[in-house]
């Protein structure tokens, strides 16, 4: 511990590549451009990383750790540019002090550097501008591959939405249902194993009867 802040170790590291990796092959399967699902400034913002760092951390590059005095400051900076009042200006020094529960002095002292935050401080103030736990305090790393998980569950949301609705569109196909139904995907590999044309031509002609009696919905 430190300053009352606890260091996290090697982990977050070794963790983003492979969240990456992950996040990677599912926009693939969605078909999903990559750099929309690696827009480097949304995840700056999610992340409170800086999009300098951040593109570098997403092709494998180290790019340096500010010391913790540095990354709250960066990330509050961040907070106050991004995260803006309904009228789009920012907050005060005393709309920040009020909401996170501190003096003005406090408040100013912390948004100034003029003094480092304890963890109550980050607690408060993350609070106030309703971001995650750590989003003041977590190592560059650790912070970007939060953000990705949090891709990820979007992108596995949608992958299964997907899966849904194309499982309820066959259910609502007659064609599919029958060569479900009646296994007829079964029958026709069957049939190729018959040992002459003849056999497989009745075998076909019964499928064709079959078939013509289904008609698909009008798209």
């Amino acid at each position: 511990m430190t300053d009352g802040f606890e260091v996290p170790g090697a982990t977050a590291t070794v963790l983003l590549p492979a969240v990456v990796a992950r996040v990677t092959a599912l926009a693939v399967r969605l078909g999903a451009p990559h750099d929309e699902v690696f827009d480097i400034p949304r995840l700056s913002a999610a992340s409170g990383v800086p999009e300098a760092v951040v593109g570098s951390l997403l092709n494998g590059r180290p790019a340096g750790e500010p010391d913790l005095q540095a990354r709250f400051l960066q990330r509050l900076g961040l907070l106050r540019r991004t995260r803006l009042k309904p009228n789009g200006r920012r907050y005060t020094q005393q709309e920040i002090a009020d909401g996170a529960g501190m003096s003005r002095q406090q408040a100013g002292a912390l948004i100034n550097g003029d003094r480092r935050p304890t963890m109550e401080h980050c607690d408060a103030i993350q609070r106030f501008f309703r971001v995650h736990a750590g989003f003041l305090t977590a190592e560059d790393p650790e912070a970007l591959a939060g953000a990705l998980q949090r891709t990820e569950q979007e992108l596995l949301q949608r992958l299964a939405d997907r899966e849904r609705e194309a499982a309820l569109a066959a259910v609502d196909d007659p064609l599919e249902r029958l060569l479900q139904d009646h296994g007829v995907r079964g029958i026709a590999w069957r049939a190729a194993q018959l040992p002459t044309d003849q056999h497989r031509d009745k075998v076909a002609e019964w499928l064709d009867m079959l078939l013509e009696s289904v008609k698909r919905p009008e798209s």
